[in-house]
């Protein structure tokens, strides 16, 4: 059984139906290594240690199936999306929530947990 997605845009998935067999792999939630960049600059960075952390696991952003997004400020939530979007393979776009939360250090402006299948 293949990874079967509904009700998707580029962005999200609304509903993302996966095999159980296999391997999932999860990774903690990413924070940026720059702290010092505006919220597009840490999602970017983010993303970037995103990519490389799922090669290392032997599979990448194309087998996502779910993510979770906060960000220090719900005012930046286009800007994040900005690059989020250019990002996401199209027609592989995971579930997704996003929130505002106060996160563990005051210069990060947002963090990024995602799951992919590994196959």
């Amino acid at each position: 059984m293949s990874t079967i997605r509904h009700h998707g845009s580029n962005r999200m998935s609304q509903i993302v139906e996966f095999p159980l067999s296999g391997t999932m792999v999860v990774l903690a939630g990413q924070v940026s290594s720059d702290r010092s960049l505006d919220v597009a600059g840490q999602t970017a960075n983010i993303l970037e240690r995103i990519d490389a952390l799922l090669a290392e696991a032997g599979t990448s952003k194309n087998a996502l199936t779910h993510a979770y997004i906060w960000l220090k400020h719900g005012t930046d939530f286009d800007a994040m999306n900005g690059v989020w979007d250019t990002w996401v393979s199209p027609g592989a776009a995971p579930a997704r929530a996003c929130v505002e939360a106060p996160l563990a250090d005051p210069r990060l402006l947002v963090e990024i947990q995602v799951f992919a299948l590994k196959p």
